[in-house]
């Protein structure tokens, strides 16, 4: 079975970085069968549709508003994954990711078994930041749910490292992205008042 396992997502965005960071850290952690694609799919849209026809089985990691209190994760599968990409889209990346699915479908290219592990984000509006606390805390929680489904998929995992050519530069993965970022007072991300009126 070949299997494709996407981070979708902005890591630019706060918690829109979750999906990335969570494939991120499978490839870090497990050792996974060469039939086992790591991709980070950022905000491709359309693009990934190759991909997608290409696999037997999709498992996604993304931000989603699933209406619940924030970090709390929430499993999908199957024909139940395309309802909820489209359900309440938070940003472009999830208006892309459904047309992909939808266009798949169409062309019967959709993988058969699908998985969507999404978190409910805690905060979207803060360009550069990075994820909030009560996100980050759930990654490790997340890599158990998928390591369980791969397993159910008679996927091979175990720990160690996986080989992920199609991650993102090593400049900015989640530990180099925090470590490198300069503080809000050194960079305002919200309006620097010595070049934009604050409301007062």
């Amino acid at each position: 079975m070949k299997v494709l396992i996407l981070g979708i997502g902005n890591v630019l965005w706060a918690d829109e970085g979750f999906g990335v960071r969570c494939v991120e850290a499978m490839a870090d952690r497990y050792a996974l069968p060469d039939t086992v694609k790591l991709m980070d799919g950022g905000t491709q849209g359309l693009y990934l549709l190759p991909f997608l026809a290409e696999a037997d089985a999709l498992l996604v990691f993304d931000a989603i508003d699933y209406g619940l209190p924030a970090g709390m994760l929430r499993l999908i599968r199957d024909d139940q994954v395309p309802a909820f990409m489209g359900a309440k889209k938070m940003s472009l990346h999830q208006t892309g990711f459904q047309d992909v699915i939808a266009t798949a479908t169409l062309l019967g290219q959709c993988p058969p078994h699908m998985a969507l592990i999404g978190c409910q984000p805690v905060e979207l509006e803060d360009y550069g930041g990075g994820l909030r606390p009560a996100v980050a805390a759930r990654i490790p929680e997340a890599l158990q749910i998928a390591a369980g489904i791969l397993r159910e998929w008679g996927i091979t995992v175990t720990p160690g490292r996986s080989a992920a050519p199609d991650l993102a530069d090593p400049a900015i993965r989640h530990a180099a992205y925090e470590d490198g970022r300069p503080t809000e007072d050194d960079a305002c991300r919200i309006g620097d008042a010595r070049f934009l009126p604050q409301a007062v």
